[in-house]
């Protein structure tokens, strides 16, 4: 991560000279409209993106929007971006296929954004050296050590603890209006994978800063989207007394149940503020435009992209979406106060004296990091009192499960 950090000041310190260059050259006689014009040799290259989905999916809507948004800003810094975008590309041989064909198009840079496409992706890296091939929520490329192949992800349990946070205000509130109310609430996951365990412990951990007595279900659909059984699972938590609802899911079912069910839903990826006005508390997602912007302008100015990028909330890659109508009053403040305790490092989400597994503190455990395909662990990850998630990959390893968070079966 150090790595990924000291190439991207060495692209800022890049487009520092190039505004540079514009003001001296406007200093020499040229008009400001003049100066401000892009030259004709603007870098181009071409870029290839395969999803999982299409934007119908939440997941990977998010991932398309991204580098629209990378590709406008890059335009800015004399970078024109082409780009092909592949979407309902399954988790096998489909992939590798599509990489060929993306490098056929001429695209020096590849990604591709779900979990399964790593070992087609790695297959086309080792075909194609002189093409960067990225993979969001990979695990490998620190083992492959492949110039050319690269995993990124975000340190995304901090946005989920700040929707959490939210999540806690809101049930807060529902309690103290009326006593009834449960501490239980209920989230919908799509796989028992290390991603989304840290998602909805991460989650969990926020609710709980707020409301000491929550507990959690949680439901699994076996399926990274589809509309009717995550909407199904939502009915079924809810039906089991939860009265507020997240996900790690990729489609509408969870917040479509929750709407219908008058139920508060904390969202993943997208806002659904539009879509379920009376019931969106708040959301977190990735921001991937950043590593889109660093992945491009390193490739172009021929430098080498970091083997493990994990974004942060200091680079624009952990955001908190907008608050919906059903969030409580103060929760902006709130969440700007936890967010800047998150960014000194005065917060910490997974801090060991904050949760326990069977009744029992964690002193120690052995994270599943290098993943050889035995699924033992082999690093330890617990030191100063907190559990280190993305330090020795971007992709998370957490897979504790704690006191206070039930997995249904």
């Amino acid at each position: 991560m150090k790595f990924g950090m000291k190439k991207m000041l060495a692209i800022v310190l890049v487009i520092a000279m190039i505004a540079s260059l514009a003001v001296i050259f406007t200093a020499c006689g040229k008009t400001q409209t003049e100066a401000a014009k892009k030259p004709a040799d603007s870098v181009k290259i071409k870029v290839g993106l395969i999803c999982l989905h299409d934007d119908s999916s939440t997941y990977d809507a998010n991932f398309i929007n991204g580098l629209a948004e990378a590709v406008g800003a890059l335009a800015d810094e004399y970078i024109e971006v082409e780009t092909i975008v592949k979407t309902g590309i399954g988790e096998n041989n489909n992939c590798y296929l599509a990489a060929k064909e993306l490098v056929a198009a001429g695209c020096k840079v590849v990604f591709a954004d779900s979990f399964g496409h790593e070992d087609y992706m790695i297959k086309a890296a080792k075909e194609y050296p002189n093409v960067q091939f990225c993979h969001a929520t990979g695990v490998k490329a620190h083992t492959e050590n492949l110039a050319n192949y690269a995993n990124a992800f975000a340190s995304i349990y901090e946005g989920r603890y700040l929707a959490g946070v939210a999540a806690g205000l809101k049930l807060k509130a529902m309690k103290e209006a009326d006593s009834k109310v449960a501490s239980k609430i209920g989230y919908v996951g799509a796989f028992p994978y290390a991603e989304v365990v840290s998602g909805y412990t991460s989650f969990f951990l926020g609710v709980r800063s707020i409301v000491s007595d929550v507990t959690m279900e949680v439901q699994y659909t076996s399926s990274w989207y589809d509309p009717t059984t995550e909407k199904q699972a939502a009915l079924n938590l809810i039906n089991r007394g939860a009265v507020l609802i997240s996900q790690h899911a990729d489609s509408m079912g969870a917040p479509t149940a929750c709407q219908e069910k008058g139920v508060p839903n904390v969202t993943y990826n997208i806002s659904t503020r539009s879509d379920t006005p009376e019931t969106y508390v708040a959301g977190s997602r990735i921001n991937w435009a950043p590593y889109y912007s660093y992945v491009i302008s390193s490739v172009v100015l021929g430098q080498a992209v970091a083997t493990d990028y994990c974004g942060t909330i200091a680079t624009g890659s952990v955001q908190t979406l907008e608050l919906g109508d059903a969030c409580v009053p103060g929760t902006a403040k709130k969440l700007i106060e936890v967010k800047n305790a998150l960014a000194s490092g005065a917060l910490v989400v997974f801090d060991t004296s904050k949760f326990t597994v069977g009744g029992e503190a964690v002193e120690t455990y052995l994270a599943d990091v290098d993943d050889d395909g035995t699924f033992t662990g082999e690093t330890e990850v617990i030191a100063n009192g907190k559990f280190n998630e993305s330090l020795y990959r971007s992709a998370p390893y957490f897979d504790l499960r704690i006191d206070g968070i039930t997995e249904l079966k």
